[in-house]
């Protein structure tokens, strides 16, 4: 069996459901009978996973590990049936997935502000109409309305 010793995504690039992974040299390596082999990205050197199924799209793919003079090339769904690699795929996936969460809270917190925002916007349009139609009772409402919010 063989055992991934270091396995660092180079970049992640996201697009739609599918998210990549890209290696290059110093970023991935495995052990086969306590030798270390690392990466060449001389055939493939990106994993593609869908986020839906969580299934590695491109299993076809040939990654090759190279010691000295000698090489290793195997085919993604053979490297994942030979090694541990899931193991090491999950964890990057966790990794990624609690960055997406905490680009969610940012942005949701970004549109709670915009919302306040234009909610204090439109208030103050209304008590504009109010002194423009001169309404003396829609002003007065929206003035105490405004008070028992602590200015809105």
């Amino acid at each position: 069996m063989l055992h991934v010793k270091l396995m660092k995504p180079f970049y992640t690039k996201k697009e739609d459901h599918l998210v990549r992974f890209v290696f290059a040299y110093q970023y991935f390596s495995i052990l086969k009978d306590d030798e270390l082999f690392h990466f060449i990205p001389v055939e493939g050197k990106e994993i593609v996973v869908n986020l839906n199924t969580f299934q590695v799209e491109n299993l076809s793919e040939v990654f090759v590990f190279q010691k000295g003079n000698r090489f290793i090339r195997l085919p993604l769904y053979q490297l994942l049936l030979v090694s541990d690699i899931h193991m090491h795929l999950q964890a990057i996936l966790q990794e990624e997935r609690e960055g997406l969460l905490e680009v969610n809270d940012q942005a949701k917190q970004e549109a709670e502000e915009a919302i306040h925002f234009l909610e204090q916007e439109n208030f103050n349009r209304m008590i504009d109409y109010a002194l423009a139609a001169h309404d003396e009772a829609m002003f007065n409402d929206l003035i105490k309305q405004q008070q028992e919010n602590g200015g809105l």
